[in-house]
């Protein structure tokens, strides 16, 4: 399976447009191609683990579910159409208060890229599941990992850099 993006640059870096440099940062776009046989749906997560020394833990920005369709527009995230969001590391129910801060069903978007103290590497992992998970909008990443479980014919990553 490969995954790419229009969203990366041929240096390794992410277009501005999709982190807090962007006028009106939108969700970054992304292609799937030569799925396994058996592929239903996708699963995806796209996380920051350079956040870990900056906020304690590897930051979420995105998060989907049941995703049927290969291409996923640019902005996707703002009208989610095919696809289940679940929470972001903005839900306030973190254990750092300091980080996050809107409600479960408000966290449930792409979070734009916004590195606040050095460039950080940014993972957009795709999963192909054999099956459709039954998770409701809002879902929690462990929630995610653990429908996944025995589900996961094969995962691509997509990794690139944004400035601080």
């Amino acid at each position: 399976m490969k995954l790419s993006s229009s969203g990366l640059r041929q240096d390794g870096r992410f277009d501005d447009k999709y982190g807090k440099r962007g006028k009106a940062p939108c969700s970054l776009p992304f292609r799937i191609e030569d799925a396994p046989e058996g592929t239903r749906s996708f699963a995806v997560y796209f996380e920051d683990k350079d956040s870990i020394p900056v906020c304690g833990f590897a930051w979420i920005h995105w998060l989907i579910s049941d995703l049927r369709n290969t291409e996923v527009p640019e902005g996707a995230a703002q009208d989610p159409k095919g696809f289940t969001q679940g929470s972001t590391s903005l839900y306030r129910g973190l254990s750092n208060p300091k980080f996050g801060g809107v409600s479960r069903a408000d966290s449930c978007t792409y979070v734009p890229m916004a590195p606040p103290d050095k460039p950080h590497c940014y993972e957009l992992h795709v999963y192909a599941l054999d099956t459709i998970l039954p998770l409701p909008k809002g879902f929690y990443w462990n929630e995610l990992y653990h429908a996944m479980a025995g589900h996961v014919l094969e995962e691509a990553v997509l990794s690139g850099w944004y400035d601080a």
